[in-house]
C-alpha cells in the first residue's frame, strides 16, 4: 500500500492486492490495483531481481492483451486487475502498478506485489 500526501490535505491512496502471490505452474492469477481518487490511466511493470523495470501495460480506458497477460481498468470504479494465465516460472517477478490520476498538482502514485515461482524454494531457503 502507498498513501501519497501533496498539498494542504490532498491525500492519494493507491492498494494493491495481493501483497505476495504463490503460484503452481500452470495456475491464473489475478491482481488488482485500486486508487482513492479518480484515474485517468494506469500503467503496469513487471521487474525481476536485480533488473530493470519492463513495462507491460498502459491503459486509459480498453482491456489489453499480450501473450498470457491481461489488463483491464475501470477508471470510473478506480481499479485495475492484472490477469496471469498458465503461470511459469519466467513469471517470478515483482509487478507494479503506477496510476495517474486527475488531481491537479499531484504526482502520480504505484505499489507492487510479488509473485513467487512455487516450485522453487524460498529465498534463503536452499535444500
Amino acid at each position: 500500500m502507498m498513501l501519497m500526501k501533496v498539498g494542504v490535505g490532498a491525500q492519494m491512496k493507491v492498494e494493491q492486492s495481493p501483497g505476495v502471490l504463490i503460484l503452481q505452474e500452470g495456475s491464473n492469477a489475478s491482481l488488482m490495483c485500486n486508487c482513492s481518487n479518480t484515474m485517468t490511466s494506469v500503467q503496469w511493470f513487471q521487474q525481476n531481481p536485480g533488473g530493470p523495470l519492463i513495462s507491460l501495460f498502459y491503459m486509459t480506458s480498453q482491456p489489453q492483451e499480450k501473450g498470457r497477460l491481461k489488463s483491464t481498468i475501470s477508471t470510473k470504479d478506480r481499479y485495475s486487475h492484472l490477469y496471469i494465465r498458465d503461470s511459469q516460472p519466467g513469471d517470478s517477478a515483482t509487478y507494479i502498478c503506477a496510476v495517474e490520476h486527475s488531481a491537479l498538482q499531484t504526482p502520480a502514485a504505484c505499489t507492487e506485489t510479488r509473485a513467487e515461482d512455487l516450485t522453487q524454494p524460498p529465498e534463503g531457503e536452499q535444500g
